[in-house]
């Protein structure tokens, strides 16, 4: 009798997660165009090529219609599904978004290509994911909830475990633990992916960044424990705050008897095209070496790298870098007044400028910002743990924190933005655009229409 081999199924990042963690997510449609039917014919699960923040830079920094770029993806990856990250009822924006808004995003979403939805909540709070999840089934997408991962005293294994059961009972078709700071060590993670698998029956993705140095080994003992899936990045873009590298994990993972379903002599064509790109970034100076370096203080500031760079920046703009010591001392002390929320976007970057103004300013919460404001009133969703008393009374004074769902609040909100935005929109997609980004997209439709002018002189002068 012949046994199968045991599978695990490889996410490849390289569209998205790999450029958002090393080059800003500055990555042109043309410059990865050429290589998209490599990608779709090397035997990955799933490409991981939209959300996240390719929605933001496609409108803010490439001039790009994000729409226009996923559709475009789409005629050419055939056989491959393909992912995108979605921050729940936040979408792809900052903030809480009405649920016909959501509604919309996630139906024009699968409409226009994508396969897998993940979707997760800043503080795991599942109430904020419960529209996008039925609309993504509904569409006949992959809804794949996911559990941020951090660690706390109220985060725990138990707590862990119950909360995939209850993702199970929401109606999601996968799930998945995001682990946005390379901070899971191998032993936790072994222990939480089996802890999983014995109480629910979905199938289940493991999602880490290099950062601390952990996550080759991370995986290996994840996929030990049971998982079925894992996010990688091809080598020249791996590494550092973006993932570990695909060809290395296949190439263990395969000696050690599972089956990947990669077709590995096309992962060194893949690289081979993206190793220019990767040279061009580094001469830039877009690509910082610093980002490619293991980190090992992000195990005890818990601080994603995305974080990481944006405190820097932060703090050489104001000439602070020598605060930058205090800063990462304080980030865990304004984390946990916040009651311990992961570090995720929002929360990593309302968390980072807390902290920064507080050493700053030279007195804690002297200048809180509109977000942490936000965050105490409960617009964001309940705080895993218990919020510091004094800084709610700090802050909101005798205002009683909303504990409810903040979106129910909000009514509705693609009709309104239809109407506001007008003939600028050119469908339903830019209508979205407008609401998640009302300036930006502002911004981005007039140098659109500009170019399109440009474009007619041109062919007339020619002509």
């Amino acid at each position: 009798m012949v046994l199968s081999m045991p599978k695990v199924r490889i996410t490849e990042t390289v569209l998205r997660d790999a450029g958002q963690s090393l080059i800003a997510t500055r990555l042109p449609y043309a410059k990865f165009e050429g290589c998209l039917e490599l990608l779709d014919k090397a035997g990955y699960y799933s490409l991981e090529c939209w959300g996240g923040a390719t929605f933001d830079t496609c409108l803010r920094f490439l001039g790009e219609d994000p729409w226009q770029r996923l559709r475009e993806i789409k005629k050419r990856v055939k056989n491959t599904k393909l992912q995108m990250l979605l921050r729940g009822q936040n979408l792809l924006g900052y903030k809480h978004y009405p649920d016909d808004v959501v509604r919309k995003f996630v139906e024009l979403s699968v409409k226009n290509g994508i396969d897998i939805i993940r979707i997760f909540d800043a503080l795991n709070d599942l109430r904020n994911l419960e529209v996008s999840v039925k609309e993504t089934v509904r569409h006949g997408g992959d809804a794949q909830v996911t559990v941020s991962y951090t660690t706390s005293p109220v985060h725990t294994l138990e707590n862990y475990a119950k909360m995939m059961k209850q993702i199970e009972e929401m109606g999601a078709t996968s799930i998945c633990v995001k682990d946005m700071a390379g901070i899971m060590s191998p032993k936790e993670c072994y222990d939480l992916v089996k802890a999983i698998k014995e109480n629910c029956k979905l199938p289940l993705h493991l999602h880490t960044h290099s950062t601390t140095g952990l996550a080759f080994m991370t995986y290996l003992k994840g996929v030990e424990a049971g998982a079925d899936c894992i996010d990688t990045a091809i080598s020249c873009l791996s590494g550092g705050t973006s993932q570990p590298a695909t060809e290395t994990l296949v190439f263990a993972l395969e000696q050690f008897g599972y089956e990947t379903g990669i077709n590995y002599p096309l992962l060194k064509e893949i690289n081979d095209y993206f190793r220019p790109i990767q040279e061009e970034y580094v001469k830039s100076g877009l690509l910082d070496p610093k980002v490619m370096m293991t980190e090992t203080d992000a195990l005890n500031y818990q601080i994603p790298g995305g974080m990481l760079s944006n405190l820097i920046s932060q703090l050489k703009q104001l000439n602070a870098m020598d605060k930058f010591p205090d800063v990462l001392a304080e980030t865990p002390r304004v984390r946990e007044d916040l009651g311990y929320p992961p570090l995720v976007t929002p929360t990593s970057q309302m968390v980072g400028v807390q902290a920064a103004n507080n050493v700053l300013a030279g007195e804690r919460y002297k200048n809180v910002t509109k977000e942490v404001t936000a965050y105490l009133r409960g617009e964001y969703g309940l705080p895993p743990g218990k919020v510091s008393e004094d800084l709610i009374q700090k802050v909101l004074g005798g205002e009683k924190p909303y504990t409810g769902r903040f979106a129910e609040t909000l009514g509705d909100g693609f009709e309104k933005g239809k109407a506001e935005i007008g003939e600028k929109a050119r469908g339903d997609e830019d209508v979205l655009s407008y609401i998640v980004f009302p300036q930006v997209y502002e911004k981005f439709a007039g140098e659109r229409e500009e170019k399109e002018r440009n474009r007619v002189r041109y062919s007339i002068v020619k002509a």
